[in-house]
């Protein structure tokens, strides 16, 4: 019997036996009794067990340390304590006992040390409430999209193009490493894929394909940047929600994005009351209001042209100075969302900062591009009506110096039957992150890589 079955039907079960199998989380052993802290991992909230020395393995019960694995026989009774319930034990079997140098205590250990005990921290009741989110979260995103007719698409990983042209993929190759370092030759034509590959940083642009078939897709897959850097946002491997929907244009898009973040915030927190609430006291103070007020947000809309406006209106002393036709830094992204009191979007940006498949305005230095910018986070959703003429797109593809030969398959969709369309992109982690408090984006995913981290 799963303690989440024993949570969810306690009026019944009272004064009747189950039966359970878990971990021991916290253990208090008395002389001639004991408690034991009770989690099986199907639900957040942890059951009491109370034994007495009546047990015939009394002695080695009370011995037991946290970590150990155990099985209890007994009898769901009200309890008198703090807890509504307890199972008072009539057996209790040791599965495995736990030895002393387990890393994972009943006790607060730092962010930085579960890091480093990346394969032990789920046991923890902080990486429980986060990890709880990030799957109730992902199963919001699925019931959004598939509710509102989505065709989930699963993008390939390996990829020849690089949708950003950041240049930052991880190559892929079956070629003998050593034998091109002795040689400093290169020959893609007698790599596994003929050419040079490596791995995905985004499936938006195979998305669109199938968005001109199916009307509305979304992809929700794992992407890789190869990006040198160390700090609390970034990682080289994290998934993506990028949905493409065909006969829709900018605002139409912003209208998708507010609905459906208001819906997955509000979906984690119908489903995850408990977790939510831990996290409110223990990581964030404020947490549960400040999803609370996104959810019956406003969400403000702005040119990124008037932001600049804004920016340079309001006397502030900004560490970078806000100019027009450039992007807008963290401290700028805060001011706006505080001038604003709330979720803003910035949208119709300057054409040369942004990706080649952006629509290009008519006043021909911007482009239909749309970030979303929350309070206390910054930009979490960045999106874009896409080109759907094909002159400009070639235009825009040549003027970059990208080798439109290379990308046909792309640039063909603007041939055979192109319509208006849009899409977005949202960092899975990023949203872990809001929606739990924590500030390191090492902490929402199971086992992160960094460069220099791929222990687990």
């Amino acid at each position: 019997m799963e303690i989440k079955y024993i949570f969810d039907n306690a009026k019944d079960l009272v004064d009747k036996e189950v039966n359970l199998n878990g971990w021991i989380r916290n253990h208090r052993p008395q002389k001639e009794f004991g408690f034991i802290d009770f989690s099986d991992g199907t639900c957040f909230k942890h059951l009491q067990i109370v034994y007495d020395n009546t047990l015939i393995n009394f002695l080695d019960v009370s011995k037991l340390l946290v970590g150990s694995s155990i099985s209890v026989e007994g009898t769901l009774v009200k309890s008198s304590g703090n807890q509504e319930h307890e199972v008072k034990a009539k057996s209790i079997t040791i599965l495995d006992s736990c030895p002393s140098d387990f890393p994972i205590q009943a006790k607060r250990h730092t962010k930085e040390f579960l890091r480093e005990n990346a394969y032990l921290r789920a046991r923890t009741n902080m990486f429980q409430a986060v990890f709880r989110v990030r799957s109730l979260a992902a199963q919001g995103i699925h019931k959004y999209f598939g509710d509102n007719g989505y065709i989930y698409f699963n993008a390939p990983i390996i990829t020849a193009s690089d949708c950003e042209g950041a240049g930052e993929m991880f190559q892929v190759t079956t070629l003998d490493l050593d034998k091109i370092a002795r040689s400093g030759k290169v020959d893609y034509d007698k790599d596994f894929f003929g050419k040079l590959t490596g791995l995905t940083v985004s499936g938006q642009l195979e998305a669109e394909t199938y968005a001109l078939a199916f009307s509305k897709v979304y992809t929700f897959g794992p992407t890789f940047r190869a990006e040198n850097s160390n700090t609390k946002t970034h990682m080289a491997e994290f998934w993506m929600i990028e949905p493409e929907i065909a006969f829709c244009d900018l605002f139409g898009l912003m209208d998708i994005e507010e609905e459906m973040l208001k819906y997955v915030i509000k979906y984690v927190m119908d489903n995850a009351a408990d977790e939510i609430e831990f996290l409110d006291k223990f990581v964030e103070n404020g947490l549960k209001e400040k999803l609370e007020k996104v959810v019956d947000s406003h969400f403000t809309r702005v040119t990124h042209e008037e932001v600049i406006k804004i920016l340079k209106e309001s006397n502030e002393k900004f560490e970078f100075t806000p100019e027009y036709g450039e992007d807008i830094a963290k401290e700028h992204e805060k001011y706006i969302t505080e001038h604003f009191g709330g979720p803003v979007f910035i949208y119709n940006w300057p054409k040369d900062i942004k990706a080649f498949y952006m629509k290009q305005n008519d006043d021909g230095k911007t482009v239909g591009a749309v970030d979303l910018e929350l309070p206390g986070v910054g930009e979490l959703i960045g999106g874009s009506q896409r080109e759907e003429n094909y002159d400009k797109l070639v235009s825009r593809m040549k003027e970059l110096g990208m080798n439109v030969d290379d990308m046909y398959w792309y640039v063909n969709l603007r041939k055979y039957g192109s319509c208006v369309h849009s899409g977005f992109g949202l960092g899975f982690e990023r949203l872990i992150m809001y929606l739990t408090g924590m500030e390191n984006i090492r902490d929402v995913i199971p086992y992160y890589r960094t460069p220099g981290n791929c222990e687990f």
